[in-house]
């Protein structure tokens, strides 16, 4: 494959609004490649990621079926990076591991992705589809599970028309410093598990960003149809959800794996833990603005509303509560002490799978609770960030 790749140029107005039309997104299926240079390829976005890239690496070097080509994208990097990655790509042993610089890329992590797409695309007669079977797409501070691929590889073969597997994340451990990391990764680690305990289904919110397993075939169908697999604009932040809702549109199913996982870093402070969910939340309300109430979009839009109305409810009733404690004292109420005796239990219930430590935290409650304001602050800040602020530029 040759090692020179023509920079992209932008799209035209219209075709960007070609890209945000919601109609005839249903699109013909085109023959798969049987004859693909490769079964499977990684493309790995990296950014500022030396801490992570080697160890992101080494998790495909040590697969039980490694991909035959590894292309690591290093893009708008100011670090050593690029170093590490070429460091790898030099070990004997290895998954072959092509190095792409892209210095300038103002359309972040789909940005990056395209460019990666684009050097297959250029490299095989028969596009996309002809350069591999499957892509993998995966953060470089993420190692997956060394299955990952082989997993990933037998749920897409059930059903041919999974366009895409989405990894199971699960959050590392022992990354804490202090008291208050340690509740903050734990509760992140509980919540990973718990969103990851209901994801082996027929289809997923949303494809994860961490790392995602396509068919190539379902990708070239949005490259027929759009021109790019992943929408460039400078202001999508959630390249990952509005590409599960084209493959969707496009008539593809999306699934996930409780066994194809992914090991992902957790935000050690508070700060970051909120501007990493309000770019997520943000994102998504900007993508579910775009394309308005669909059948692909409106289970998300409800779950929104629902998430503001159960947290009005529980903090009235929190507060009636408190009002009628200070005024009158604790006193045996058998309602009020069944209803909390409930949520305990089916608090716990819920992360039964995640072990004992887990299982008291989440019947304590109040841990919780105070997680759940926090997640809350971020989902309304989310939704006033899309309607009133303007998404800043990569420099």
């Amino acid at each position: 494959m040759s090692s020179t790749v023509a920079r992209h140029s932008r799209h035209s107005d219209s075709s960007k609004a070609e890209r945000r039309s919601s109609g005839n997104h249903r699109r013909h299926r085109i023959a798969a490649a049987e004859d693909a240079i490769c079964d499977t390829v990684v493309i790995v976005p990296a950014r500022n990621e030396e801490s992570g890239v080697l160890m992101a690496l080494d998790s495909l070097a040590g697969q039980t079926h490694p991909p035959d080509l590894i292309l690591v994208v290093v893009n708008n990097s100011t670090d050593r990076t690029e170093e590490y990655a070429r460091e790898f790509a030099a070990r004997p042993g290895v998954p072959v591991t092509q190095v792409l610089n892209l210095p300038v890329n103002p359309h972040k992590k789909a940005g990056a992705l395209n460019f990666g797409i684009r050097w297959l695309v250029e490299s095989a007669a028969g596009g996309l589809a002809g350069a591999a079977r499957y892509l993998l797409v995966m953060d470089a501070d993420t190692s997956m599970h060394h299955q990952f691929l082989a997993r990933a590889r037998r749920v897409a073969e059930s059903d041919p028309l999974i366009g895409g597997v989405s990894a199971t994340c699960l959050g590392r451990t022992d990354l804490w410093n202090s008291p208050w990391q340690r509740y903050l990764t734990g509760m992140q680690i509980i919540e990973y598990g718990r969103y990851a305990h209901s994801r082996y289904r027929s289809s997923v919110h949303s494809m994860s960003g961490a790392g995602s397993f396509y068919r190539t075939e379902a990708l070239q169908s949005l490259l027929n149809w759009r021109g790019e697999v992943f929408w460039e604009d400078d202001a999508n932040l959630v390249e990952d959800y509005e590409t599960t809702l084209a493959l969707k549109e496009s008539g593809w199913k999306v699934t996930a794996n409780q066994l194809c996982i992914a090991y992902t870093d957790l935000m050690p402070t508070l700060r970051e833990l909120v501007q990493q969910r309000e770019r997520w939340g943000r994102g998504t309300v900007d993508t579910l603005r775009q394309r308005g109430w669909t059948r692909f979009t409106w289970f998300s839009i409800l779950t929104i509303l629902m998430g503001f109305v159960g947290f009005a409810y529980t903090a009235g009733w929190g507060l009636v509560s408190m009002g009628i404690i200070a005024r009158r004292g604790l006193l045996f109420d058998p309602v009020w002490f069944s209803l909390m005796a409930f949520w305990s239990i089916y608090a716990g219930f819920r992360v039964r799978h995640l072990g004992w430590k887990a299982i008291l935290v989440e019947s304590v409650l109040i841990p919780e609770l105070v997680f759940a304001m926090v997640r809350n602050y971020w989902l309304l800040s989310s939704v006033v960030k899309s309607y009133f602020t303007r998404v800043s530029a990569w420099k």
